[in-house]
């Protein structure tokens, strides 16, 4: 747990590295089917392998949509925190394709922290979401979560 009180201490450090997570066919494949975005790129290897990526890629937002675990591994909560939820994005940009069958894996930055008051903190982070191998990553974000403290 981090301490409200040590989070200006930890602007501008990393401040945790997540596992690698496996982004396969399958599991490309399911998002197709809950968003139904079934491009062909994601979801038909055989076309896709005449494409300039050679194969099937992961859909930009499935690869965003693993930030929230990669979040639970590498970023400790503030202490006494209630919950926190998502606040939105100050920059995204999707730098790299993520073939299937390949690891990401997510980077964080502690940018700036705001106490709201009542307990509430802002925090944004950096997030880079790197691809085994790959010299660039597949994106990055400027995230902003809001956590809420009890007894704030």
């Amino acid at each position: 747990m981090t301490k409200p009180s040590d989070l200006q201490s930890l602007i501008s450090t990393e401040i945790g590295v997540s596992r690698w997570i496996t982004v396969d066919q399958a599991r490309i494949d399911a998002f197709a089917e809950i968003t139904e975005d079934r491009q062909f790129i994601h979801i038909d290897p055989v076309a896709a392998k005449a494409t300039p990526f050679g194969g099937t890629i992961a859909h930009g937002f499935l690869t965003l949509s693993l930030a929230s675990a990669m979040s639970y591994d590498a970023v400790k909560p503030l202490e006494g925190v209630v919950m926190g939820v998502n606040y939105g994005f100050d920059k995204l940009r999707f730098l790299a394709p993520v073939p299937a069958g390949s690891k990401v894996r997510g980077r964080f930055k502690l940018l700036s922290a705001e106490d709201k008051g009542g307990g509430r903190w802002l925090l944004k982070h950096e997030l880079t979401v790197e691809i085994e191998g790959a010299d660039k990553p597949a994106l990055i974000a400027e995230w902003l979560g809001m956590q809420m403290v009890a007894g704030g």
